[in-house]
């Protein structure tokens, strides 16, 4: 079995508890284990989160769920291009794959349902993919 592990973001909770249960159903679908799932409090947490798990010899690959909503100023979309940015060095550092989850930046409300499950599942998609 190959195991992976999932990073959550806590700031959207509820949002992100459905997303992992659409990630749990396609890593069944895709013959994947999550063997770990970790809660962090928001976007800015990930990719520490990410590095400490995907440098770990027993995770094959990881994917990361959170929603970056779009705000007043361009804090989120700064933040959300350096979160990616770090999530790009930490697979070429490792060679290991991670699907990305996380919806935004720039995330209106009635953009986040719909996205919810077919992010979740491309996340865990994209790592069989490149596993």
């Amino acid at each position: 079995m190959t195991n992976i592990a999932i990073v959550c973001g806590s700031y959207h909770k509820e949002e992100i508890e459905t997303m992992l249960n659409f990630a749990r159903d396609q890593s069944s679908k895709e013959s994947l284990e999550i063997t770990e799932v970790v809660w962090v409090p928001g976007a800015m947490e990930v990719p520490l989160a990410l590095s400490r798990l995907i440098q770990r010899d027993d995770i094959h690959g990881a994917a990361c769920l959170g929603i970056i909503e779009k705000g007043s100023t361009q804090h989120g979309l700064a933040m959300g291009q350096a979160v990616l940015r770090s999530i790009i060095d930490l697979q070429l550092k490792t060679n290991k794959p991670i699907g990305l989850g996380i919806i935004g930046p720039g995330a209106e409300p009635e953009h986040i349902t719909p996205r919810m499950e077919p992010h979740a599942r491309a996340a865990i998609s994209a790592i069989s993919s490149m596993l």
